[in-house]
């Protein structure tokens, strides 16, 4: 006796299909809603962190500004708001034409300035916003006479790392304090710019005078911890 063979009813096959391609196509929008909801979290999660250093930079501005602002004219000094720096423009006040030591001058400035500087940027309001302090240093674009303009670049970045290493070294000798002096060396560099950064005047030449000068530069780590963020997301 020959067994009964059953048969699968084409319907119902085509009826299998169907119930996994359905439970497949729940599956993927149950992992793109979930990968929307991490997308999302983690934008919130950045826009609120940029808010957050928006306002850092901003108080730290206005409390350099509280701190300077009855000192910056005698100074010849600046603060810019977008790079919260602080910058010395009259070159004859820094340094001696083509000479790296600080003037009798500028030492007494840098007296004045750098420990109140240090007591702000140190502080518990901005210590966890503040990634590194940049002593910069600028110069014109010009060096002697008969020299070509990429000599006299090299030249003038020799000088200026030269200038901002006097200015730093000397900064590091104001400071008393075991635990400053630990956090100036964790914290503050000294960067020679050369002519890399010229100050133009209205017509698009350079200033010469204001293109020489000293920036003590403020740098957050806004930016870091944005990226920390978008890898761990990336994981």
């Amino acid at each position: 006796m020959f067994s009964k063979i059953k048969h699968v009813d084409d319907g119902d096959h085509w009826a299998s299909i169907s119930d996994l391609m359905s439970g497949l196509m729940i599956v993927f929008l149950f992992v793109s809603i979930v990968y929307m909801l991490n997308v999302s979290q983690s934008q919130q999660h950045v826009k609120e962190l940029a808010v957050t250093y928006q306002e850092a930079q901003v108080a730290l501005y206005d409390d350099l500004l509280k701190e300077f602002e009855n000192d910056l004219e005698k100074w010849m000094a600046t603060i810019d708001k977008d790079t919260l720096s602080i910058e010395f423009f009259e070159p004859d006040i820094l340094f001696q034409q083509g000479q790296s030591a600080v003037t009798r001058r500028f030492r007494e400035i840098l007296d004045d300035f750098f420990p109140r500087y240090l007591n702000i940027i140190f502080s518990d309001k901005f210590k966890d916003v503040i990634s590194e302090v940049r002593i910069e240093g600028h110069t014109s674009s010009e060096w002697r006479v008969n020299i070509d303009e990429h000599e006299a670049y090299f030249n003038n970045m020799r000088l200026s790392q030269e200038r901002t290493l006097s200015v730093l070294y000397y900064c590091y000798g104001i400071i008393k304090d075991d635990v400053a002096k630990k956090l100036m060396k964790q914290n503050i560099t000294a960067n020679g710019l050369s002519s890399s950064r010229l100050i133009l005047d209205k017509a698009g030449t350079e200033d010469k005078m204001r293109s020489r000068r000293v920036a003590f530069r403020t740098v957050t780590n806004s930016e870091q911890r944005i990226v920390q963020i978008l890898q761990e997301f990336t994981r």
